[in-house]
């Protein structure tokens, strides 16, 4: 059984300290008494196996916001003399040591956090060094394709992210065109793959018919939103464009004509309607 991540495992015995689970090798570990859940010999249950306050191997059918070998955003709940504690989701919270820290960790902030085995004491440990645990070289993605972000710091030139658990990005500001903030998980899209290995990247599908048909749907869902009629046009500033839309205003334009010349929609001097 793999501590820090999720396992499916056996049941073995069922005791009045809980019931007892094993895996292949028939090592076994104890999910409390506290499960809520039906057992019976030999069913199989996926757990989160942790160490316990008394470095005991135990399992939960909880499973945490962050597993082995991943990053997480997450919120600090305890500081103290060791290093800040960081909330995961389980009974048993996650050290941050000072020595993996890069900044002062205060309770009730989240911070951007890469869960690894400390093969010294074989202790789950969290880091906030993000750059010990990302690849700038042998990227394996290209320009246009879809990625999983994690957004974590927002600084003057854009929002840091974490891309795929593997590396990292960085959304220009002048890229951003809807609302985000850090600790949002969300797809966003490769634009360039740089030389130090860092990743540009954009919020909206790289290329004319991807960028168009998300853009497209973006105005259409406001207008139904708005009984078919909203009193924006090309002419309107850039911040209002985004503010209704979430989009440039040179996206905007592109998709007004587009949809204009599908009949989809009327363009007048002070707002734009559906076609009846």
């Amino acid at each position: 059984m793999q501590l820090g991540k999720i396992n499916k495992l056996t049941v073995d015995r069922i005791t009045k300290f809980g019931t007892y689970l094993k895996d292949d090798n028939n090592d076994e570990v104890l999910l409390p008494d506290d499960y809520d859940g039906e057992v019976n010999l030999d069913d199989e249950i996926e757990v989160f196996i942790y160490l316990n306050n008394k470095e005991e191997y135990v399992a939960t059918t909880n499973f945490p916001k962050v597993t082995l070998n991943r990053f997480a955003y997450l919120e600090v709940t305890d500081v103290n003399n060791i290093g800040a504690f960081i909330n995961i989701g389980i009974e048993k919270e996650l050290l941050i040591p000072y020595s993996e820290q890069t900044e002062e960790m205060y309770v009730g902030n989240s911070y951007l956090i890469f869960m690894y085995l400390d093969e010294e004491t074989n202790r789950l440990v969290g880091s906030c060094k993000e750059n010990d645990f990302v690849f700038f070289d042998e990227i394996d993605i290209e320009r246009g394709d879809e990625v999983d972000l994690i957004l974590y710091r927002n600084t003057e030139n854009g929002m840091n992210a974490i891309v795929n658990n593997l590396y990292k990005g960085l959304i220009f500001t002048s890229d951003i065109h809807k609302k985000i903030k850090e600790g949002d998980n969300i797809k966003g899209y490769v634009k360039n793959v740089r030389d130090d290995g860092k990743i540009d990247l954009v919020l909206e599908p790289i290329g004319y018919k991807k960028s168009i048909d998300n853009s497209n749907d973006s105005i259409l869902k406001k207008l139904k939103e708005n009984d078919g009629k909203l009193f924006v046009t090309d002419k309107s500033s850039p911040e209002e464009i985004k503010k209704h839309f979430g989009l440039s205003k040179k996206a905007f334009k592109r998709s007004l004509g587009n949809l204009y010349k599908q009949k989809v929609i009327i363009i007048l001097e002070d707002c734009i309607k559906l076609a009846e």
